[in-house]
C-alpha cells in the first residue's frame, strides 16, 4: 500500500501500553501497535479502508490538508 499524505498524530497510551496513531482529518479513523512503526503501518491500513468505505458508501473523502505553506520553526 502507497504511504498516504494524511496527518497522523502518533502516541503512547499509557494506560493500554501501546502506540496510538490518528487520523485527524478522517473521522474515527485511527490504529495501534506495540511500537511506532506497527501503529503507523496500522494507521496507512487504516486510512486505506476509510477511504475504501468512503467511496463504497458515496461519501465525501477529505483531501489532506497542504501543510507546506505552514511556518517551520
Amino acid at each position: 500500500m502507497a504511504e498516504s499524505k494524511y496527518k497522523i498524530v502518533l502516541y503512547w497510551d499509557k494506560r493500554d501500553r501501546i502506540f496510538v496513531a490518528e487520523v485527524p482529518e478522517l473521522p474515527g479513523c485511527m490504529a495501534h501497535g506495540e511500537t511506532r512503526l506497527q501503529a503507523l503501518e496500522s494507521a496507512e491500513q487504516a486510512i486505506g479502508a476509510w477511504v475504501a468505505s468512503a467511496v463504497e458508501d458515496d461519501q465525501p473523502v477529505p483531501e489532506p490538508t497542504d501543510r507546506s505553506s505552514m511556518a517551520h520553526w
